[in-house]
């Protein structure tokens, strides 16, 4: 793995592809019950919090226990929502890829160590395990130009189905991503694409941005990112 990868650079309003896999090269993601909570848990970290609402629920008579234990947690939890932006992810079986945005030098470090503590926890309690799930510490590639900036997306939409044989419709519609967003199939408060979107035609189809992924390339400008093996 390139060096650069494992020593990371914190620049505030930073660009970065964040990425990262199973220890041993194991399976993260089981069942479609473990991509959910990895998805619940990004929405708690980086939708703003209701702390307001979430006492008057903690409180509250006709909140159940459950409410109110979920409400206690959230109410204890990070929130990154002023910190961190997610324009695209995509979830496979055995790593994540991240397109993120931080505002202070250090955001992304306590985002990123919150997220897979949080995970490792769960997945751990669930699947009767013990110890680390990661393989090492995550990685962060800083974006350094506006073509790594406007191809990160297209390779993180992409790069899960280049050895599998299947169109990259038919794949997004089972594997965990932002592809539906960008497509605005789906809308989710969470994830902006509007920054990359910004680039494409919204009337003439062949400038598009599903034209754009779709354009048969290497992407060789994302070719250092081994993390497949």
């Amino acid at each position: 793995m390139p060096a650069r990868n494992r020593t990371k650079q914190y620049v505030e309003d930073g660009y970065y592809h964040i990425y990262n896999r199973g220890v041993e090269k194991r399976l993260i993601f089981l069942d479609a019950q473990d991509y959910s909570v990895f998805l619940v848990y990004l929405k708690d970290y980086l939708l703003p919090k209701d702390e307001e609402g979430l006492r008057k629920q903690l409180v509250g008579k006709n909140s159940s226990s459950k409410e109110k234990d979920r409400a206690l947690k959230l109410l204890r939890l990070n929130n990154f929502a002023d910190e961190i932006t997610l324009l695209a992810f995509c979830l496979i079986p055995n790593h994540f890829h991240l397109f993120l945005k931080q505002k202070s030098p250090q955001s992304i470090d306590k985002f990123i160590q919150s997220l897979c503590t949080r995970y490792t926890m769960y997945f751990n309690k669930k699947h009767k395990r013990i110890g680390s799930l990661w393989q090492d510490t995550y990685k962060a590639v800083l974006l350094t130009n506006d073509e790594q900036f406007l191809y990160l997306s297209k390779y993180i939409h992409k790069q899960a189905i280049a050895s599998q044989g299947v169109s990259l419709r038919s794949y997004m519609e089972e594997q965990p991503s932002s592809y539906s967003e960008y497509l605005k199939k789906r809308k989710t408060e969470w994830v902006h694409s509007e920054e990359i979107l910004a680039f494409f035609s919204k009337n003439n189809s062949n400038l598009s941005y599903e034209a754009f992924v779709a354009e048969d390339d290497e992407l060789e400008i994302f070719q250092e990112v081994d993390i497949k093996d």
